[in-house]
């Protein structure tokens, strides 16, 4: 039996890995980032659906799992380090200011917008 630490991003990345190799995504249009693309944006679509309409915790921690296995799929299909890339621009963002917009917090760059 083989033991596996779920708290280990690199167990959740082959994991990911798995289940591409498993039904051939890179030979079945699986790994094609416009489709990647357009299944995230149904994710995220899915995920409003569960917060706007009051569903359940548990269903809400489903699209966003299957939101998550798309990120991390798409790293795998586009062939970059998704780990690197984290620790990368969370190192940029923590550097950026925050400001009230319409009454919510906002971190960003602020290109483009008076002070």
């Amino acid at each position: 039996m083989v033991v596996m630490d779920k708290d280990s991003w690199v167990q959740m990345m082959a994991a990911v890995q798995a289940f591409h190799i498993k039904h051939d995504f890179k030979n079945t249009g699986g790994e094609e980032l416009k489709y990647r693309i357009a299944l995230m944006a149904e994710e995220l679509g899915e995920i409003s659906s569960c917060v706007t309409k009051g569903k359940s915790k548990r269903l809400l921690s489903e699209e966003v799992s299957d939101l998550l296995i798309l990120v991390m799929g798409t790293a795998i299909a586009a062939e970059f380090d998704l780990n690197k890339a984290f620790w990368n621009k969370m190192e940029s963002l923590m550097l950026r200011q925050s400001r009230m917009v319409d009454g919510h917090i906002r971190v960003s760059e602020f290109r483009d917008m008076e002070g």
